[in-house]
């Protein structure tokens, strides 16, 4: 057998996407067992100690660290996972460049095209490789439909459409910042709902539809004060609790997205439609091994929308797992993204989305809100290119 190339990882951030990332790197060698490179569990970083020690022996770190500085330090650290909060992704990022480490970031890539702008300049100056967390693409069902579209055999689009709802920030006793809460806190997050729901909307939307060339936004914040966690004092809220924007594709096609954490109960409905000149498909996360696609072309006594069950070998990644018919779920899509990071690593090929991909994400973004507040068009200034 071959010898194994160790790519040692560096986690920074041990809350819930820390658990979700490591889960990705401990299943890759079992189910892509041909590769070349394979994760090495070397470090994992957490400001408590006792905290990152807990992480590090539940899921087999070899090493803890409290000072993310530190880590970048290390020459046994090849790649660094930022799993933090959103203000200290930049900060993280460009230092891990300069320190010549791969770089695996959560999303969204920053709170700002400032900051984003300075992540991509720096990764690119230091030719490391990199990637962002936007997962969705890779559950196969998601796949599939890109496969779908590339083939043409919806047409000439006219419309996509996609929703994130949650319902998880009603109660006005939910305290803002600090710790599980900082996505409640605009100098942490950036923004609320955009840039934590409708950014994956987005990614996916231009993935598979491409460019977003402008937008027209509205966005709500229903709890107007609310008290801060770390400080006990009452403060205005400033995130959005809710957006809805429309939006032209560079193809011609309508875009209309809406994300809200107050829509009482879902917990995470991320739907999105496309509808094509010939055909059209649809996907839903509650129900994610399922594509739904109806064909203008099937004779007109049983034409209808079918769903198709994503588990059979042919379709995309799922000759990895079990045998047709059964499914695999939300974890499996970060399993996917850490597979084929480290295929990237074999073939010298970007594994997108890069920071590059994810500036134009951000790009939108911010045109979404900037068009919330100046209540106009905001043109997006997004170059995206087919990936």
């Amino acid at each position: 057998m071959k010898e194994k190339k160790h790519i040692r990882i560096g986690l920074i951030g041990t809350g819930l996407m820390g658990r979700i990332h490591t889960n990705g790197y401990k299943r890759v060698p079992d189910f892509f067992p041909e590769y070349e490179y394979v994760p090495v569990l070397q470090a994992c970083c957490s400001r408590r100690e006792e905290k990152a020690q807990a992480f590090a022996d539940q899921w087999g770190y070899k090493s803890i660290e409290t000072d993310w500085r530190e880590l970048l330090k290390r020459d046994d650290i090849d790649a660094v996972d930022i799993c933090t909060p959103n203000d200290t992704h930049a900060e993280i990022a460009i230092a891990a460049a300069a320190a010549g480490k791969m770089i695996l970031c959560e999303k969204p890539l920053a709170r700002s095209i400032k900051e984003a702008q300075g992540m991509v300049e720096a990764v690119e100056k230091a030719g490391v490789k990199n990637t962002v967390w936007y997962n969705y693409r890779r559950i196969p069902a998601v796949t599939l439909a890109k496969q779908i579209v590339a083939s043409g055999k919806l047409g000439k689009i006219f419309h996509y459409r996609a929703n994130f709802l949650q319902d998880w920030t009603i109660s006005p006793d939910l305290p803002q910042g600090g710790d599980a809460l900082w996505r409640l806190d605009a100098e942490a997050a950036g923004s609320g709902v955009t840039g934590d729901l409708l950014a994956h909307c987005i990614d996916t939307a231009m993935w598979l539809n491409g460019g977003i060339k402008d937008v027209s936004a509205m966005t709500e914040t229903f709890i107007k004060e609310r008290v801060h966690q770390s400080t006990g004092e009452k403060k205005k809220v400033t995130i959005d609790d809710a957006c809805l924007f429309h939006c032209h594709f560079e193809n011609g096609s309508l875009g209309l997205f809406e994300a809200t954490r107050y829509a009482r109960g879902h917990k995470a409905l991320y739907t999105f439609e496309i509808n094509g000149e010939h055909a059209s498909i649809r996907w839903d996360l509650h129900d994610l091994t399922r594509l739904e696609y109806f064909d203008h072309a099937d004779e007109s006594q049983v034409r209808g929308w079918r769903s198709i069950h994503v588990t059979d070998g042919d379709h995309p990644y799922m000759d990895r797992w079990w045998i047709p018919g059964t499914s695999i779920g939300y974890e499996h899509s970060f399993v996917h993204q850490v597979a084929d990071f480290f295929k990237s690593l074999e073939t010298g090929e970007s594994c997108h989305p890069t920071f590059r991909d994810a500036f134009e994400t951000q790009k939108v973004c911010e045109a979404v809100i900037d068009s919330a507040n100046e209540r106009a068009w905001k043109d997006t200034g997004v170059d995206w290119i087919e990936k």
